[in-house]
């Protein structure tokens, strides 16, 4: 997987450049390269590597709550009042 989103970065990113040497009477053509690698790295290549990072982390970790802010203030937890 590692390899396939370096691939697909370095195949749009070489669409960008091809796109920018494009002679000026190939405008549309060029366009359409520059179009075509931005939409590759941005609608392909980053959800993949998004999603590679983040299966195997908890989302619950990174969230704020009264527990772990308490935990970085450097305060004991709260006691659960008894009724």
């Amino acid at each position: 997987m590692k390899y396939f989103i370096l691939l697909l970065v370095i195949v749009s990113l070489g669409l960008i450049i091809y796109g920018f040497s494009l002679d000026a009477s190939l405008e549309n053509l060029a366009n359409k390269y520059i179009g075509s690698g931005t939409l590759l790295i941005f609608l392909v290549a980053m959800p993949l590597f998004l999603y590679k990072q983040s299966k195997s982390r908890n989302f619950k970790d990174y969230m704020l709550t009264d527990e772990s802010v308490r935990r970085m203030q450097g305060k004991e937890p709260k006691k659960p009042e008894d009724s």
